[in-house]
């Protein structure tokens, strides 16, 4: 019973705020995103509503999420996940899909992007290690970030999915950094928890299992890593057999249609596509357009798109940093961390820009991803932590990023309210 609270006592200590500083941030984006959230779900009925499945703002599928987990085939098992968070929430507004059920819904959004807050300062501060200053201000970036702004009153998988993430490349870090493996009770409960929720992501709960040490110079380590990942994946594949009663040939059939429906999409050039959707729109709001959507049932709403950016500072914004995330790479191309998010990174990459699987609204991603950005930038500090002219080089222009993007992204979610006054009240 003592190995078990012990192990329960230092989950706990992971997932939530261990010290008052960590306190202090997960409380300051608690609040920040749930005045947001709340004044959205008090005022507007756009969080959630009953006649609207999808695509209200963004292409995110607020009603299909909450009552089904949305597809099988791309989120095999977030069906038994959003049962509970539906089921909570009805229990807080007493059985009714009312204003009450929208904050519940609004709420446990906060709290999971204002825990992935938290994810990446623990990141920042203990395992790279950066001094408090650097590490509040890279929080302070992604916490403006359009992904973490939009997903924190957002009922979505991509929600979830953004916490999960942060949570699991965090304790893999602090395993690795003791040379400790992985344990297979934690690698099957990543998988199942985010694989099932987007199946494309089990894959980046193993890329931490390669980097373990000496993992290719014992057999004993190599098979033992074999075991772990065939049990992880045997425990995924039966789970999700059995949510489907085993008809596996529907996978085949239902992935292929989404591949169709999602990558053959010639709207604006790819590179266009990518610099402001993948790389740019998950963080830096374009300008915005409404279209006409209708619920396959006769009830027709306006729905809200990103456009490609129109101003050469948003690409000047997005190349910039692009730049900053390559020179972190490449200068600590050593590093095994830093090469797991690298690598999480490039699998989201070839799936939204190389196999251009739904590059035309692949902003809604973000959740998949956008995490990356603090962890690398705070690599690049730790990197010329002993040159001070170089960092305060890195401080000004991460401060002036910040600057921009947030006078960008307030602006911009004065158009969202906007279009929430015309369509939503």
């Amino acid at each position: 019973m003592s190995f078990i609270k012990a192990k329960l006592i230092a989950l706990l200590k992971q997932v939530f705020p261990a010290s008052y500083t960590e306190l202090a941030v997960f409380l300051l984006f608690l609040i920040s995103y749930g005045t947001l959230g709340t004044y959205i779900a008090l005022h507007y009925r756009i969080i959630f509503d009953i006649r609207i499945p999808w695509d209200a703002y963004f292409s995110f599928d607020n009603k299909a999420i909450v009552m089904t987990g949305g597809s099988f085939e791309r989120h095999p098992l977030a069906y038994y996940f959003f049962n509970w968070i539906r089921e909570f929430s009805l229990f807080i507004s007493g059985g009714k899909m009312d204003v009450t059920f929208r904050l519940a819904l609004a709420w446990l959004s906060n709290i999971a992007i204002s825990l992935c807050v938290v994810q990446i300062f623990k990141y920042l501060r203990n395992i790279t290690q950066l001094p408090l200053k650097f590490a509040l201000l890279l929080v302070l970036f992604f916490g403006v970030f359009s992904t973490p702004i939009i997903l924190s009153f957002t009922p979505e998988n991509f929600t979830y999915t953004l916490l999960l993430l942060s949570i699991y490349n965090y304790y893999a870090a602090v395993k690795l950094k003791k040379n400790e493996k992985i344990p297979g009770s934690a690698l099957v409960l990543a998988g199942i928890s985010i694989g099932g929720i987007t199946i494309t992501n089990l894959a980046k709960v193993f890329i931490p299992v390669l980097f373990e040490k000496d993992l290719f110079r014992s057999w004993k380590k190599l098979g033992n890593a074999v075991f772990r990942v065939v049990l992880t994946t045997a425990c995924f594949v039966f789970l999700y057999l059995l949510r489907i009663d085993f008809k596996y040939e529907n996978i085949f059939s239902k992935t292929n249609q989404q591949y169709e429906k999602f990558s053959n999409v010639e709207s604006i050039p790819d590179w266009d596509m990518m610099l402001s959707y993948f790389f740019g729109g998950s963080i830096l709001f374009p300008s915005f357009m409404t279209t006409d959507k209708h619920n396959m049932k006769g009830f027709d709403f306006k729905g809200l798109l990103m456009e490609p950016y129109s101003s050469v500072f948003c690409y000047a914004f997005v190349i910039i940093l692009l730049i900053l995330i390559l020179w972190s790479y490449l200068k600590n191309f050593r590093n095994r961390l830093v090469q797991i998010i690298a690598i999480s990174f490039l699998i989201d990459i070839v799936i939204h820009c190389v196999m251009r699987f739904g590059l035309h609204t692949s902003y809604i991603y973000g959740g998949h991803f956008v995490f990356v950005y603090p962890v690398l930038l705070g690599w690049l500090f730790y990197a010329y932590r002993s040159k001070p002219g170089i960092l305060s080089f890195l401080t000004v222009i991460t401060g002036i990023l910040f600057v921009f993007l947030l006078a960008n992204n307030l602006f911009r979610m004065s158009d969202f309210f906007q279009f929430l006054e015309n369509y939503y009240q």
